[in-house]
């Protein structure tokens, strides 16, 4: 762990509205294998009547020095003791334990040392319940402020992150936030929940330079002191309600222009982009179910779905309007491809054309049209294709291990799910019966091992479809969106169980979105092609094996299946979906 400590310190800006202070560090070939093979200047900002102050960094790498690496970027914040109510949502609120409390006899680490059962914790009301960082994961889009209350409720801290351009990842990428400590946690750079598809690395000869913020951590009060325990609730909702408050005046103030730094760009010297999102699906229809808005956004030049593991440049993203309209303000000059994904539709768009940003462009590209992966009509499907595995059947937590904050919402962050496969399928795996069974109950959220003793062994689901025809020479194909994966193999067969399987993914995934409790992760997207002679008319198998099966948080999270009949079983239809 390199804490990026200075080695020069300067005061850039000193006037009675405003202090900027720089602490640099340049590194040389003498300083190998000692720090990081980088030049930083760390800076921090205060400005008078502001409670708070802004910090941002910028970070250089020289194509002379040895090649780099980076698992985490992050400004943490350790608060004092008094600090014990967590806010990280307005449903996702508790006060914490002790960082004493996770040590034996008080706690008892379970099956990762980041998850603790509170054994015999210092506030009663959490004796038997999880502590885990890893539950207070939030996505980027959704990760804006978070913070501590104090034991009076008369002080509030708050990590506000007015725009996401400088994080790694795009809207979707989950990390932490804040956890027992406490800790406040501004993440940038990361693997967690999508693993090596975006772990950071320069290489020799690689010339990078970036600004990263700035963070703005904000201190709020209540101005008089709470005398009961009736008034710290509503004392503690108001100091929430004015840091989202705070949040809103930052955000709606970014790009700043009061940084001294000639690397952060102001509003002027920023570009924008505008254009129109819409959607031909061939066989789509006019009774499908709304679709929600389109998430558009600039990433570095890559493929499609690349921006999931961009790590290196910065990332622009909106939702388009209701009419599939879109604006993207404040993008810093550069080269960049233009990418989407429309939750209700399998994969990914990219507009196959590289867009140069410079100071001021306004730059229109008119409409773009999305043609969703497919080769024929849906015959059946599983599941919702939103990037999530959210909508399938998620099982209470065993009830030695609950967390309260998740009884109601989110089950899914609830610890040790995993192993509840083994007691909803003890013998034999999972049977999904296309048009009985219904994904919200009857698809498990997680395609893992089974439990017997000690051991893990792998599981193979089964769907069976009937078919009543089966036109000649006619070929079918299953499309298989997922949502997460951990060090797994996916193998698919038709009709049999055993042999030689039609499909194989091999050793993939390394997120462990499974262990940390994110319901989603890397995404991917297979289309599997089905020749029509390995049908029968009739009832029909697929076997899905997830064949790794020695390791407890080996699996899968599927997003979404379908299963397309052949090309011109049904007459093509050209239809521009209207958003609801």
């Amino acid at each position: 762990m390199d804490t990026l400590d200075g080695t020069e310190f300067q005061v850039v800006v000193e006037r009675e509205d405003q202090v900027e202070i720089s602490f640099k560090r340049n590194w040389e070939p003498s300083l190998q294998y000692k720090f990081s093979y980088l030049n930083t200047d760390i800076r921090y900002v205060m400005l008078c009547g502001v409670s708070g102050f802004y910090t941002y960094s910028i970070l250089e790498h020289d194509k002379s020095w040895p090649p780099f690496d980076i698992a985490e970027g992050r400004i943490t914040v350790k608060l004092d003791d008094r600090f014990r109510y967590m806010v990280i949502s307005d449903n996702k609120q508790k006060e914490m334990p002790f960082a004493s409390d996770r040590e034996p006899p008080q706690g008892e680490r379970l099956a990762y040392k980041e998850a603790v059962l509170l054994v015999d914790p210092s506030v009663p009301s959490l004796k038997g319940e999880v502590d885990d960082k890893y539950q207070y994961s939030l996505d980027n889009k959704d990760n804006k402020v978070h913070g501590w209350i104090d034991d009076d409720s008369t002080t509030g801290f708050w990590v506000i992150t007015p725009s996401n351009e400088f994080k790694t990842g795009g809207p979707l990428k989950q990390d932490l936030t804040s956890h027992t400590g406490p800790t406040s946690l501004a993440m940038i750079i990361g693997d967690h929940y999508v693993g090596d598809n975006i772990h950071f690395r320069l290489q020799a000869g690689e010339y990078w330079k970036k600004t990263l913020g700035p963070i703005f951590f904000y201190l709020n009060s209540n101005l008089y002191q709470i005398q009961s325990e009736i008034q710290r609730g509503p004392a503690r909702n108001q100091l929430w309600e004015d840091a989202k408050t705070q949040m809103q005046k930052e955000v709606n103030s970014w790009p700043y222009n009061f940084l001294a730094s000639e690397e952060y760009l102001k509003s002027n010297q920023r570009g924008s982009v505008t254009g129109r999102l819409l959607i031909y699906d061939r066989y789509g229809s006019t009774n499908d179910k709304p679709i929600d808005f389109s998430y558009v956004g600039l990433a570095l030049p890559g493929q499609p779905g690349s921006w999931q593991g961009e790590c290196k440049g910065y990332q622009f993203w909106t939702r388009a309007e209701s009419d599939g309209n879109f604006i993207i303000n404040n993008i810093i000059p550069g080269n960049y491809n233009l990418y989407a994904w429309v939750p209700g539709f399998v994969g990914d768009f990219m507009h196959n054309v590289t867009i140069s940003i410079s100071a001021g462009c306004g730059i229109n590209l008119g409409a773009l049209i999305f043609e969703p992966p497919r080769v024929g009509p849906t015959l059946w499907e599983i599941g919702i294709p939103d990037r999530s595995a959210a909508e399938f059947f998620i099982p209470d937590p065993y009830y030695r291990y609950p967390n309260k904050l998740y009884t109601k919402s989110e089950k899914y962050r609830q610890y040790g799910l995993w192993d509840r496969y083994t007691d909803f399928y003890p013998i034999d795996d999972l049977v999904y019966l296309v048009g009985i069974s219904d994904y919200k109950k009857d698809w498990f959220f997680a395609h893992v091992p089974r439990k017997i003793g000690d051991e893990y062994y792998p599981t193979t689901w089964q769907i069976k479809f009937k078919i009543s025809s089966i036109p000649r020479n006619s070929s079918y194909v299953l499309r298989i969106a997922l949502a997460a994966a951990q060090m797994t193999r996916l193998e698919v067969r038709v009709n049999k169980p055993l042999g030689e399987a039609l499909f194989n993914a091999y050793l993939f995934g390394d997120g462990n979105a499974i262990a940390r409790h994110g319901i989603h992760g890397f995404q991917r997207h297979y289309e599997v092609s089905i020749d029509g002679a390995l049908l029968i008319e009739g009832e029909n198998t697929i076997y899905l094996t997830q064949s790794e099966g020695d390791f407890m948080f080996s699996g899968i999270m599927y997003d979404y299946i379908r299963f397309e009949g052949p090309y011109g079983a049904k007459t093509p239809r050209k239809l521009l979906l209207k958003f609801n």
